[in-house]
């Protein structure tokens, strides 16, 4: 009989045994896959969030203006640099844009809001805010219109939960009220009836007009075709003053940016703010956004810029958050080596438990001719297998409730969310597709067995045999 098939037929004399080591294994992979894909797919969502809704990947910008965002930091777009900069094969599109703060008002609420002037066709190159145009909105009118209707059970519950909610798309809308896939052909026109949102955009040959974010017209209570006031301070201090009617209510992902975003065509917010030809920054748009390719780009395209101008990447630009999450990434790190301590325990306990158990087993193998180290050698197939089996089923335990996060987040309600957005995030919890971080996993879980593995093999080694057999 071969060594792993001896080593496979050990394992099952005692089931109760295996099973309690393999449940430990599987109990760590399966917690900290878990856990890491939600940690690691809400990174990536807040960085998506602010890198795909605000800054880009690249930005031109003047030197001093990461130090100071203010106008008189901005500078006059030279069409010979957007040239030889989209001139790169990296780039696929420069959008300039220009960017400053106002005092806004609608009736009696006012609010501070960040301006933004981007030309409205280049805009959908980058930023691409289009997309997330309001298309349904549960306002109580409509939930209680919908509740009239016939609809399954789970998505009339949700209706209450979700009241004032706005969608920007219908993937959204069945993910989050939870309509199955068999349901959507009746359901859908259901929502279209009742809760369709009448919204528009901007077009370059539009002025006077302005699109809002969600979180903004909520607090105004500003609707489409209402007046929109701003006022602020200009290109070196003159004055800026305007009136513009919303034409258009975007959701932004991150609630800090929807609560305050007002979007202008470039050139009202020029004439807006007294800066003719000027931009704060240009986004700029990459086929390949790797941090590796994105720093080849900058350092390529800043032989381009010349004095005056510098190229950020945007993790310059958002150094305080890269902190913040860098700061829980450590926590969570923390969090998961306290649970394989714990499991490294708990694997240690059972080893040195079947030591003990079978240790006049392993006496009379020795005594009657069995050499230690093909002893040390079945014994370290058993654990491996051991801990094959905790890992596989860890690794398949996962992958379901991974792929679910992932299609279906976890989406927050109520005080929790209420503190998700107080801090600037989007009160919602994906999950990470499987990557590098299962294979880290597993090796970690590994390593303990194998230290494991070490101290059994040690022990058969350094064993009496006159004393294992009288044990």
């Amino acid at each position: 009989m071969k060594d792993y098939q001896l080593a496979w037929r050990n394992l099952w004399r005692n089931r109760r045994r295996t099973l309690i080591t393999a449940a430990s294994v599987f109990f760590a992979v399966f917690f900290a896959l878990v856990m890491r894909s939600f940690q690691l797919g809400t990174y990536e969502k807040m960085y998506r969030d602010v890198i795909e809704s605000y800054t880009g990947y690249l930005q031109l910008q003047h030197t001093d203006y990461i130090d100071e965002s203010s106008l008189d930091n901005g500078f006059v777009i030279d069409p010979e640099i957007i040239s030889r900069i989209e001139g790169d094969p990296n780039v696929t599109a420069v959008i300039p844009k220009l960017e400053s703060f106002a005092l806004a008002a609608s009736g009696s609420r006012t609010q501070g809001v960040m301006v933004i002037g981007m030309d409205p066709e280049d805009e959908m190159k980058g930023l691409n805010i289009i997309n997330r145009l309001v298309r349904y909105r549960l306002t109580p009118k409509a939930v209680e219109a919908l509740k009239a209707e016939s609809l399954p059970g789970r998505t009339a519950k949700l209706l209450d939960v979700f009241v004032n909610e706005s969608f920007t798309d219908e993937a959204s809308l069945i993910s989050i009220l939870g309509i199955g896939r068999t349901d959507t052909s009746d359901v859908l026109p259901l929502f279209r009836k009742h809760a369709a949102f009448e919204n528009g955009y901007l077009t370059s040959a539009d002025s006077g007009y302005a699109v809002i974010g969600n979180g903004l017209s909520e607090y105004l209570h500003a609707g489409v075709g209402d007046t929109l006031v701003l006022m602020g301070q200009g290109y070196h201090g003159t004055t800026a003053a305007g009136l513009y009617i919303i034409k258009g209510i975007v959701r932004m992902p991150q609630p800090e940016i929807d609560n305050r975003f007002v979007y202008l065509t470039l050139d009202d917010a020029r004439y807006l703010y007294a800066a003719p030809g000027m931009a704060t920054s240009a986004i700029i748009s990459v086929r390949d956004t790797e941090d590796d390719d994105l720093v080849m780009t900058r350092n390529r395209l800043g032989q381009i810029t010349g004095d005056g101008l510098a190229i950020r990447t945007w993790k310059e630009m958002n150094a305080l958050l890269l902190n913040q999450m860098e700061a829980d990434n450590k926590s969570g790190a923390i969090m998961i080596g306290i649970l394989y301590l714990v499991i490294a325990f708990g694997v240690f306990g059972t080893v040195l438990m079947m030591m003990a158990e079978r240790r006049r087993e392993f006496g009379m193998l020795v005594s009657i001719g069995m050499q230690k180290g093909k002893l040390a050698k079945v014994i370290s197939m058993e654990m491996f297998l051991v801990g094959f089996l905790g890992v596989a089923a860890g690794v398949a335990g996962s992958l379901p409730i991974v792929f679910l996060g992932y299609a279906r987040p976890l989406r927050f309600t109520g005080e929790m969310a209420k503190m998700y957005e107080d801090y600037g995030f989007d009160p919602v919890m994906p999950m990470l597709l499987p990557d590098t971080y299962y294979l880290w996993q597993v090796v970690i879980v590994l390593l303990i067995l194998l230290i494991a593995i070490t101290f059994s093999v040690r022990k058969i080694f350094k064993m009496n045999v006159i004393n294992a057999v009288r044990a």
